[in-house]
Formats: structure tokens, sequence, C-alpha cells
């Protein structure tokens, strides 16, 4: 259907085209000049106007649902072929009306007795249908057109399909499907594919456009038989074109059950060969990633003793021993420093388990081979807290550390700017300001970029970019990038790694330093609030300090200030002994550095916050913490929230205050709070309830995610998706293009960011 001529965009007509831009002959008198002007224009406005109308007269229909098609991703024969159905409809048995039941989806048929249109209490299509037992049915539409009306009027046999519920008058269907029969009309043999669609492009005109283009297009089998013996074989599934055609128009013997809910095998066929294009892409980009060239960073500089290196000399100067997992991070990271190819690599611990300092010596390697680092975060407190540690661990070494943020004083900015041009600053560190156009490096060679996933894909190319300098005269032509190291503190669940962030290297810290104490988590009703306040009092006049934080409304930034001002105020007049804090999203930078440079301190004992304290804030001395409406925020953010506490010595708690009645996945959320303080079980029970999107954040930059294979039921098939394009890769190279232009097209390059 795709590639008849009346589906294609249609273009002007080139002769008309031509009259439109006609302009008065250069060489005739001046005098006449103003006068063709205006009758050029004139004419020029006639012409648009009788074009627009021929236009709408000639050009065909079906462009502007080609152009719908085209947003469903629908361009070609291929498209419509393995455009797959969402769900199914049963439509292979009627019911008598008097044998249906409220509550269940049914399918029957009858003869309209009786079509008026109502205004009880509004204006509705009121259609009532008898069956040959004499049984009656009422159907109401609530939303109609005329047609409908006529459609459905007294005699038609209609077979309809849709929820039953009890009604007034008896049972009723609300905006049924309606399908006008005559009286021997055949049912289906099969179920009904419903498919995914836009506004303007009908479940039947998609059901034709995929049947037409079933019977011109072939999918030829494209995996090599010892690929496909090793792979496909074990896993008992069919061909290709049989498991389309099978998904597509079902057998009337077919497992409806597995074919509803995607364990039927034709399912299986179809959801191997979108992982395995899911893992060539990665793996590709992968190696091609290094045909790129990367600064070199050695860790033992030429003509200086190893004890004398950056790295040496701040490994001695920490005020603490690593652990063996960062140790072991530590490593991996240095080695991938050292190869003249660019690192990317994804460093995950939970929160608390010391990425900041596997960060400063990945830096100190850089800063020791002559180059320049870099560190990215998403707050400007969070920026904030790296600055001040890495420059407490820097700066006595003799590195100055630039700091960058949109609240700098002009002269500050300026500062920080040219230090960072001349190669004076070895270190910056600041918020997305360090991607603006006027922040030029020396010699960038390492970018590190904290919570990753709070970044665009813009946004961490942007930075990449800015090493464009770094290349020596010497060094080769290659394509040049800088190593880049991403961190986050949300565990990323085993089946995420091994399929969105396959072409990454991931390392993992999966130990906690020592000293730090387990956080009791408590669930208590928001009716207990005065105990809550009653617990805070306590806890501050023994000398530990506390955390309130307000809910999240994700609608209205002004509500969470509203309530964030509130709060304090009502907190403010029930703790009169007590000092109480205030930060906010809206606060001035410098308000807000004063406010928890005093809770730091311990001048103020109870600070209450929005989630601009959710990462990176480190108080050794907060021991509570308390969470309004926790209902109100995802798993991964109340763990990141719950981990401001619990890194001093001090027993910590952390009570989640929440409003009833909960929504189950509310109760899920909460339950696993209070059961696990497991990072990578709470991130493996968010991919559950949430699904891929929150690990993934902007990585996607919007584009399509898998659209068949589901994580948490189909895992069990990466394993051989990942091993099959392994080999495809290395001894199959032509089938890889083959495949990918198959499943990705052009969204392949979103996969890659």
């Amino acid at each position: 259907m795709m590639s008849e001529p009346d589906s294609a965009s249609v273009s002007d007509d080139p002769a008309r085209d031509a009259q439109y831009d006609e302009t008065p002959d250069a060489s005739a008198p001046r005098r006449r000049a103003g006068a063709k002007k205006t009758a050029a224009k004139a004419a020029e406005k006639a012409a648009a106007k009788t074009a627009e109308k021929t236009d709408a007269k000639d050009k065909p229909k079906l462009t502007k649902t080609a152009d719908r098609l085209a947003k469903l991703g629908l361009h070609s024969a291929i498209d419509l072929v393995l455009h797959l159905p969402m769900r199914y409809e049963d439509e292979t048995t009627l019911t008598p009306i008097g044998e249906l039941l409220p509550g269940g989806v049914e399918q029957t048929e009858g003869v309209v007795f009786d079509n008026e249109v109502a205004y009880r209490p509004r204006r509705q299509l009121v259609v009532k249908l008898r069956d040959h037992n004499g049984d009656e049915l009422h159907l109401r539409f609530l939303n109609f057109y005329g047609s409908q009306v006529a459609q459905m009027a007294v005699g038609k046999r209609l077979r309809v399909r849709g929820d039953v519920r009890g009604g007034f008058f008896g049972l009723e269907m609300v905006h049924p499907a309606v399908k006008v029969v005559e009286g021997d009309a055949p049912l289906p043999q099969a179920l009904t594919p419903v498919y995914p669609s836009t506004a303007g492009v009908s479940q039947a005109y998609l059901r034709k456009a995929i049947d037409n283009a079933l019977e011109r297009a072939h999918l030829p089998e494209l995996l090599p038989e010892p690929v496909a013996q090793e792979f496909l074989a074990p896993l008992n599934v069919p061909g290709l074109m049989d498991a389309v055609r099978t998904l597509h128009h079902p057998p009337i013997d077919a497992d409806q059950n597995a074919l509803i809910d995607g364990t039927h095998p034709a399912w299986t066929r179809i959801k191997f060969d979108e992982l395995l294009a899911q893992q060539l892409s990665l793996k590709r980009a992968h190696e091609e990633r290094r045909t790129r060239a990367a600064p070199a960073m050695a860790r033992h500089v030429a003509g200086r003793k190893s004890e004398e290196t950056l790295l040496a000399r701040l490994r001695e100067a920490l005020p603490f021993k690593l652990t063996n997992a960062q140790e072991r991070v530590v490593g991996e990271i240095a080695q991938d420093l050292e190869a003249p190819h660019p690192m990317q690599r994804l460093l995950q611990g939970d929160v608390g388990s010391g990425k900041t300092v596997v960060a400063a010596l990945a830096a100190a390697q850089a800063i020791d081979a002559g180059y320049q680092a870099a560190l990215m975060a998403p707050t400007e407190i969070l920026a904030e807290q790296h600055a001040r540690k890495l420059r407490g661990w820097l700066e006595p070494l003799g590195v100055q550390v630039a700091w960058l943020s949109g609240s700098l004083k002009a002269k500050e900015k300026r500062a920080a700017l040219e230090a960072a041009a001349l190669g004076t600053a070895k270190l910056v560190i600041g918020t997305h300001a360090i991607i603006q156009d006027a922040v030029e490096f020396a010699r960038l060679g390492l970018v590190i970029v904290d919570e990753q996933h709070r970044f665009g894909v813009e946004q961490r190319l942007a930075l990449r970019a800015k090493a464009q300098n770094a290349k020596s005269p010497d060094e080769t032509k290659r394509e040049f990038q800088p190593h880049q190291l991403m961190m986050t503190a949300t565990p990323i669940p085993r089946t995420l790694a091994m399929t969105y962030y396959a072409d990454l290297e991931v390392s993992t810290i999966d130990e906690l330093p020592p000293g730090r104490t387990p956080i009791l988590t408590k669930l208590v009703s928001d009716a207990r609030r005065e105990e809550v306040i009653a617990r805070v009092r306590a806890a501050a006049l023994t000398g530990r300090q506390v955390y309130w934080v307000c809910p999240l409304i994700e609608e209205s930034e002004t509500l969470q200030l509203q309530t964030a001002v509130e709060t304090w105020e009502t907190l403010v007049a029930a703790l009169p002994e007590l000092s109480v804090g205030l930060v906010h999203g809206r606060l001035a930078s410098a308000d807000k550095a004063a406010v928890m440079d005093a809770f730091s301190r311990n001048e103020v004992q109870l600070l209450v916050a929005t989630t601009v304290i959710e990462v990176g804030v480190d108080v050794p001395n907060a021991s509570l913490m308390v969470i309004e409406h926790a209902e109100r925020f995802g798993l991964a953010q109340l763990h990141q929230l719950r981990g401001r506490v619990g890194r001093g010595s001090a027993a910590s708690v952390c009570l989640l205050l929440y409003t009833g009645p909960l929504s189950l996945t509310g109760r899920q959320r909460l339950q696993t709070m209070r059961e696990t303080t497991d990072g990578f079980e709470i991130a493996r029970k968010d991919l559950e309830i949430r699904g891929p999107g929150e690990f993934l954040g902007a990585r996607q930059s919007g584009a399509a995610m898998l659209r068949f294979a589901n994580l948490e039921n189909d895992a069990w098939l990466i394993e051989p998706a990942r091993e099959a394009a392994e080999r495809l890769l290395h001894e199959y190279p032509h089938v890889v293009t083959q495949h990918l232009n198959r499943w990705l097209g052009a969204r392949e390059q979103y996969l890659k960011a």
C-alpha cells in the first residue's frame, strides 16, 4: 500500500510554482516597476489562493493518511508487516443477549427496534436491540455523528462488542464497537488483532494496509544457518515470515492465551530478533569507539618516581583507606585511561559507597598525564559538594580546582573561565554552566558526569566536544574524543546493563565503607504527625541533626515551594527551642549555600528541604530523616533521600510519612523501602514497578524503547541474543547491517547516545 504513488507526499506542480516566482523584467522602464510590482503581488495572491483550492481538491486523501502512518513510523511495506498487534479481541463467538453478564467484555447480535436521540440529562443516542429470543440490550452513545444514527436505523442487524453493565432500564453497552451485518454473516475464525494507532487511522484501515503489505512483502531469513542452528533451534520458534503471519492472522487452533500474554513461539521469535538488533547496534557502537583516538594516560610518569605522581600523593593524603571494591574499580578505570581509545565507563555504586574519591583518582591520573579533567553535576548543591571535597583533597597538593555555576558573580566567573582556558585550572567542576559556549579548555582529556541519567544526550555530547583543543599536533589524525566516566547512585539492574547499557563498560562499587550504620526505615501514618514532631525534638536535643523533606508535587513547583515554606513555619512554631533552616530550589545560591554550611556546622538542627538535597549532601551528624507524603516519590528518589542519613556512627532512622488510602503502586514502593536498604534490590523492584524509563532518564532522548520484548518477562532471551550478536559481528558482518536496517532503521542512532 505504501509504495503506491497516491500514498507518497504530493509536491506542487513546477510550472505552477514558476508563475508564483515571476518578477518584473529588469530592463523595463523604472517608472513601470512599481505598478508591475503591485500587479505581480496581486496576481501572486490570487494564484496562491487558486492553487490552495486546486491542491485541496486534487491532492489524494491518502496523503493525509500517509502522513499519519509516518507518525507511527510506517513508511514502507516492511514497516507495515512488522507493525504487530498490541492485543487481540475475541470476535469468534456470539453470546445471546439473555446470557450476557455485567462486568465482562462480550459480543452479541440483534435487530434495532428503537433508535432515538435523547436528552437525559445530556444529549445522547440510545439504540435498542432485540435478538431472536426476544431479549433486549440498550446501546448508549454520548458522542456520535448523524451518520451513526442512520447506520443504526430501525430494522438494521447489528453485531456489537463492548463492556456489559447494568443500566436503569436493564443491560446496556456504552460506546460498543458496532458492525452492520446480514442475518447469515459468518463469524471470524481467529482472534482479531488490535494495532497501535494514532488519531485519524482506524483499525479497519490498518488491517487492510497490513494485509496488502503481507501479500507483497517478504522477510527472508537473514541469520546464516550455523547461527540459526545454534541460537534459534533451541528456542523452538517458527521462521520469521511464519511468525509474522501467525501474529497478524492467528489460526483458529492457536493458543489464544499465549498470543495474548506474549509467550507464543511466534512472539518469542520476534522478541529474539528485536533484542538481537539492539545488541548488534550497541556492540557495533562499542567497537566503533575503539577506532577513535583518545589521550593515553599512563599511571607512571616518565622522569618521575612513582611516589611523586599526583596519583600516589593523593592516595597517601587521603584520610581513609579505600575499600576492596573501590580499589577494584579504580584499577578498571586506570587501565581504560591508559588505552589510546576513548573510555566510556559507567561507575555505579549505592548511596554513600564512595564514588567521589574514585572520580578524584581518575582526575589525578589525567592531570599527571598533562590533561585537564571536568566534572559536571546536575544540581548546584551536588556540584558544590564535589568542589568542596575535591578542593580539600587536591589543592593542598598544588592542583588548582575551578568552580563554575550560573550563580557566580561576573568577576569570579571570568577568573574561572580564564583558568580553564589557560589550563591553570587542572580540574573544573560545575553544573550545566560548564557546557556553555563561553567555556573553553586548554587540554581537556577526561570528562566525568555525575548522576548521568539527569542529563540529556545533547548535554553530554556538548561537554565531550570541549576536548577539541586537547590533541597535540603530533597526535593521530583519527577522530579525537576525551575519556568519559559516568557515575550513578541508582544501581542499574542486570537486565538493563545487558541491554540498554551494553555499549558501556560497567564498574560496580558493591561494598559500603566501614563505619556506616544500617538505616532503620519505618512507615508512619500522617495522623501521627505530632508523635513525629516529638521524636524530631528528642533527637535534636540529644545533639543529632534532622532532615524534613517536603512532598514532591510534580505538577507545580510553586505549590511545592509553598508546601516547604508552610511546613517550615509550622515546625518553627512547634519547635521554638531548635534552629530550623529552609532550603528549596527557588532560594538564591548564596542563601542556599549559607543554610547548608550552617547545617553542616550543626548551627541548624532541623533542615526543612525539597528534593534539592537528594544527592551529594554529606552531613555525618544527621541521623533522622522524615519524608513527608512519601507515597508521592519514586523508589529511586526515596532511596537517594534516605542515603543522606546513616553517614556517621550513630544509629539512623528514616520515617516515611504517608497519607492513605495508598494505591497499589504506592504500597509496593513503601513496603520495598521498609524491607531493604540494598540499592540493587530496590533498583530491581523499581524496574518491575515502573519499567526501564526510570533508569534510562534522557539516555534515549525520547526515542523508541523496545517495542516487543519486555525486560522483566523476556530477560532469558537477552543472553542468547548477546552471544548471537557477538558471532554475527565477527563472522558475518554483512548480515549485521541488513538486520539493523530491518529492525531499527533510523532509530539506531538513539541507542548509541
